[in-house]
């Protein structure tokens, strides 16, 4: 079977249940997020800048992955740091869908005088660490114990990827 190609597009409220769906399939594999459940749209709205979340959809424009990126503080001097996260639909994985998500977010917050992209991976998720290395992000170091999962303390390991144009 071929892998269908991947378009890009801005995420809007409309997409909200695909991407709250997918949201969820991340927390239930229990190596994506500290989270566990999925928030409101107001709430996931209110705390993701606009100009930087996209979604991944398919031929038959099914959403199958989305990206966010989240203001790391409220402090002038951190203005040009964000923090991104990028989710894929289970039967997606492996097909191109977060490398299309995370060059979508990467060309956006240059273009937004982002200087820095920054992304709190659990240890054990490799996928993802991979995936932010294929796009320049570099290991800062691991905060270890940084919170419990399920009654078990996790490892986080903290990227970054400087921007090479602002």
């Amino acid at each position: 079977m071929s892998a269908q190609p991947v378009q890009i597009r801005p995420l809007t409220r409309a997409d909200w249940p695909r991407v709250a769906a997918i949201y969820a399939e991340g927390i239930a594999t229990g190596d994506a997020t500290f989270e566990s459940h999925v928030p409101s749209w107001e709430t996931w709205d209110a705390d993701h800048a606009p100009g930087h979340r996209w979604v991944a959809t398919d031929d038959s424009a099914s959403v199958t992955g989305w990206a966010a990126c989240s203001p790391v503080s409220g402090r002038c001097v951190y203005a040009g740091v964000v923090e991104v996260s990028v989710y894929v639909a289970e039967a997606a994985r492996g097909r191109g869908v977060g490398s299309a998500l995370l060059a979508a977010v990467v060309a956006s917050t240059e273009v937004d005088g982002v200087w820095t992209l920054q992304a709190g991976v659990f240890a054990e998720n490799t996928g993802s660490l991979a995936l932010h290395a294929r796009h320049g992000f570099r290991t800062v170091g691991v905060r270890e114990r940084l919170g419990q999962r399920d009654g078990r303390w996790r490892d986080v390991v903290l990227l970054e990827r400087r921007s090479t144009t602002v």
